[in-house]
């Protein structure tokens, strides 16, 4: 008989949390898939149901939930880190934890300061008194202040690269992971502004409510989790006693491997987790020490 329901006080509060709505939709909504809360949407609707009686979910977009968690309107959220400093909001917030997504857009993000590439800038100096396009005011605003440089920032309200390209701006500061959009489009960056990555946050109400930080608690560990079993696999094989030292030798693990007898009693069984990125090299070498039966699995979470 299943006793979830059963287990659940449903006397505790509801968290209310914010995921974004956006280029980080696919992305979050995949991990919190793996991290085991699976959102399910409907047109028009911004507010989806989730597995979970204990959460509500709302849809916002990422320069928003910083606000509404202040605002107490949501508890917590996933936001990013730049638009929370952009709005004045990194401290009026209790940051939880990064959350940095390789596979796809929850990645580390960079604001850069751009120029055309056949420009006569090389430096932030040479920008003094020039006009500069962004998203990102107020960040531009003290970039230019620490570096003592005067400057004219504008507001962009979009194709922020081709105000350059247009003779509307002589520099821009533009968000990129790789720069690749912004060389394509015929500019040089010559710094950059600050770094930024989603950020698990929670208002400080919440943050002091037993209840409602146990479950931020509980997101939390379980989100990591899947973070961390994104670049790993486990692998599991069968080896020939007198080759277990040869494999051995050669396996990389999180903590030892898990050695177990096999029916025959000349083999074992030997199961371990290691980094994606050295299995392609592993696996051969682990068959070439005696390892049979070699079988590659991806993992949800790691804990």
């Amino acid at each position: 008989m299943p006793c979830y329901k059963a287990d659940l006080d449903m006397s505790k509060p509801i968290l209310k949390f914010g995921v974004p709505k956006g280029s980080l939709e696919a992305a979050t909504d995949d991990l919190l898939a793996r991290a085991g809360w699976k959102i399910r949407k409907y047109e028009r609707n911004y507010f989806p149901d989730v597995n979970d009686p204990e959460l509500t979910v709302s849809l916002n977009r990422v320069q928003e939930i910083g606000s509404y968690i202040v605002d107490g309107i949501l508890d917590a959220g996933i936001a990013a880190l730049d638009w929370l400093r952009e709005m004045d909001m990194e401290d009026k917030v209790v940051h939880v934890s990064d959350l940095v997504y390789a596979k796809s857009s929850l990645r580390q993000s960079r604001w850069v300061l751009a120029v055309a590439g056949d420009s006569p800038y090389y430096k932030v100096e040479d920008l003094a008194g020039k006009r500069i396009a962004t998203e990102v005011q107020h960040l531009t605003e003290r970039y230019f202040k620490e570096k003592n440089v005067p400057v004219q920032i504008f507001y962009s309200w979009g194709a922020t690269e081709a105000k350059v390209v247009e003779g509307l701006a002589d520099g821009i500061v533009e968000v990129t992971e790789t720069g690749t959009t912004i060389r394509a489009q015929g500019l040089r960056i010559i710094d950059e502004v600050m770094g930024s990555n989603p950020v698990l946050v929670a208002s400080k109400a919440a943050w002091a409510d037993p209840v409602k930080r146990k479950k931020i608690e509980q997101l939390n560990l379980l989100l990591q989790g899947a973070l961390r079993a994104e670049s790993l696999v486990a692998i599991k094989m069968n080896v020939p006693k007198d080759k277990l030292a040869n494999v051995q030798a050669i396996l990389p693990c999180l903590n030892s491997p898990t050695v177990s007898p096999l029916q025959d009693g000349g083999w074992l069984s030997v199961e371990s987790v290691v980094e994606t990125k050295i299995v392609r090299d592993l696996i051969p070498r682990l068959k070439e020490a005696g390892a049979e039966g070699i079988l590659e699995y991806n993992l949800n979470k790691v804990i």
